[in-house]
């Protein structure tokens, strides 16, 4: 299979599934919900680039969250009526249970924090902005179509665990969290 199609060289691109929309501008609402949580994904993999030699737990659960956004991005991008989510919540459950699992080597914040530190930290903090951008982007279609809400749920959270997994990230690399002085 070529890697180019030349079927993108006018600005459109096709959704998946058999719905009557296959073809749209590559600025679509949809499109960019789907881009964003592959831009997040992608960042999201640079961090756990820079914590790959430890093996660390959380090393883990980042490879599990490029994954379940893989299913979510595929989701999004499925115009079927009658489509089988990739994604499950189950994964919500999961991650609630990661944050209070790296909240337990944590020390309680008591004030606003600085993205940065370890370069995995920073890059997991810039992971959270643009996974909150991909929240923003889905509200719209979760107000028209309901079968998004568990994702948009998902991206909620996700955002709360990579807050968690970038100050996990400092902690491992025995880097204290800056406080936020305004």
């Amino acid at each position: 299979m070529k890697i180019y199609t030349k079927t993108g060289d006018a600005g459109m691109t096709s959704l998946w599934g058999h719905g009557d929309v296959k073809r749209v501008p590559k600025d679509d609402p949809r499109v960019e919900i789907y881009g964003t949580i592959d831009e997040a994904n992608a960042i999201v993999g640079i961090a756990r680039s820079f914590l790959e030699s430890q093996k660390t737990a959380l090393c883990v659960m980042l490879d599990q969250i490029q994954n379940t956004l893989f299913s979510v991005g595929a989701d999004l991008s499925n115009v079927s009526p009658d489509r089988q989510d990739r994604f499950h919540p189950v994964e919500i459950k999961t991650m609630e249970q990661w944050i209070d699992q790296l909240e337990e080597h944590l020390p309680a914040l008591t004030q606003f924090i600085l993205p940065g530190g370890h370069l995995s930290a920073a890059f997991l903090h810039q992971a959270r902005t643009v996974v909150r951008r991909a929240e923003r982007r889905l509200v719209p279609y979760v107000n028209v179509d309901g079968s998004y809400a568990e994702h948009l749920k998902y991206l909620n959270r996700l955002s709360d665990f990579l807050f968690v997994a970038a100050r996990e990230a400092n902690r491992l690399a025995g880097i204290e969290d800056t406080r936020a002085e305004f």
